[in-house]
């Protein structure tokens, strides 16, 4: 497990897919808002619902988010697009209802950066999130990221176009930082 300060980066267990699918999955416009394939019914047992455990990958690092005081499951949190040769990913991050709020989102990001700058070796992380999500645009901003821009009507939510903001983070900034 990888430690931040208040959450732990944990391997997904068999017992979280459940929980994640019910509450992050199940709920259309939460997951329509925080991901970009278009929402299908999938059951909790699928081998295709999104928290499903699955082997290791060069191309995702997919955790689950646990509560360090209470080793709840809080969520789940990836890299995601990995790209080996540019040394490049991105951060996805959900977290369960009852979780959000916390000030949790913050943490879970700075220990996704650890893990890919002091684990993974990359060279830069980045994060697109719905422009009006100011949660994660808080997270992302006071864990360093950089806003690069705002790609206009660029995700499909349903029923309309909603504009998304591109963050990045470089390694040698992270670093600095420390």
């Amino acid at each position: 497990m990888i430690n931040g300060e208040r959450i732990g980066l944990r391997a997904r267990h068999q017992s979280d897919v459940a929980v994640l699918h019910a509450e992050l999955y199940d709920d259309v416009a939460t997951r329509a808002r925080a991901d970009s394939r278009p929402w299908r019914p999938l059951p909790p047992g699928s081998g295709q619902s999104p928290y499903a455990v699955s082997e290791p990958s060069d191309e995702a690092a997919c955790f689950s988010v646990v509560e360090l005081d209470s080793r709840d499951l809080v969520g789940e949190a990836l890299l995601w697009g990995i790209d080996t040769h540019s040394r490049t990913a991105h951060i996805g991050i959900s977290l369960r209802p009852a979780f959000r709020g916390r000030g949790l989102g913050l943490d879970v990001v700075l220990t996704l950066c650890e893990y890919g700058f002091a684990v993974r070796g990359l060279q830069r992380l980045q994060i697109e999130t719905l422009a009006d999500n100011a949660p994660m645009i808080a997270a992302a901003t006071r864990a360093g990221f950089t806003r690069e821009g705002t790609l206009r009507h660029s995700a499909w939510v349903y029923g309309g176009y909603a504009d998304e903001a591109v963050f990045g983070l470089l390694a040698t900034e992270w670093t600095a930082r420390g």
